[in-house]
């Protein structure tokens, strides 16, 4: 057991790392990994990381639709990546892999956060947004519904009861990416993270090196 959680904890780094590059490159994740332009901290890419991308991005505007109803005073758009990239991560799995518990989605969140967020409030912002998605989860499993088949559409209720208005055109068909979002990549960027780029041309190169691997290297 305690392998397969250690396992997981490489996984989901891995997962944060290409789905931040996703952004960083401006091109989808499970491109970037299947064309093998990432570089993972420890050799391949682990099976549960790539389960976890493909999760994010099959389910990113209902996961994003969650994100928006409950973090409090934070547009999606606005948050810094590497937070955004974590509480999509977290989500997909308090949703959709049923042997993962919530509060372990949750305390791996918050771990990443400390780790690798782009504030120094972060561990704080992402454990408190989860805990409103996780409630309202346990809501809607209470009620004998299923939170994959209405996804979204309890929590837009519940923010609106809340006197949180949420408008149609805050939820995205999907994730916006940082050049859509007006936020640079070096503005943006948490210390410890980097993506590899062209020294020449001053793009991203063929060969993407994982955003995470310095910082948990130096760890």
């Amino acid at each position: 057991m305690a392998v397969k959680r250690h396992e997981r904890t490489r996984a989901r780094r891995a997962a944060l790392s290409l789905l931040y590059t996703s952004e960083i490159t401006d091109e989808g994740a499970t491109k970037i990994a299947e064309e093998g332009r990432f570089l993972a901290e420890e050799g391949s890419l682990p099976e549960y990381a790539q389960a976890l991308v493909r999760g994010v991005e099959a389910h990113r505007a209902g996961i994003d639709k969650h994100l928006v109803a409950t973090s409090e005073n934070w547009a999606l758009a606005r948050m810094p990546i590497v937070d955004r990239s974590i509480l999509r991560l977290a989500v997909y799995e308090m949703i959709y892999v049923d042997d993962v518990p919530t509060s372990v989605a949750i305390n791996e969140a918050v771990e990443l956060a400390k780790d690798y967020g782009g504030e120094d409030e972060s561990p704080r912002f992402v454990n408190g947004v989860l805990g409103r998605i996780a409630k309202l989860l346990e809501e809607e499993a209470s009620a004998g519904n299923d939170p994959r088949a209405i996804l979204g559409g309890s929590v837009l209720a519940s923010a609106s009861a809340a006197g949180e208005p949420v408008q149609e055109g805050d939820l995205p068909a999907a994730a916006p990416l940082s050049g859509a979002t007006g936020v640079s990549a070096e503005t943006d960027k948490p210390e410890g993270l980097a993506v590899a780029s062209d020294e020449a041309s001053g793009t991203a190169s063929d060969a993407v090196a994982s955003p995470l691997e310095e910082a948990v290297h130096g760890a």
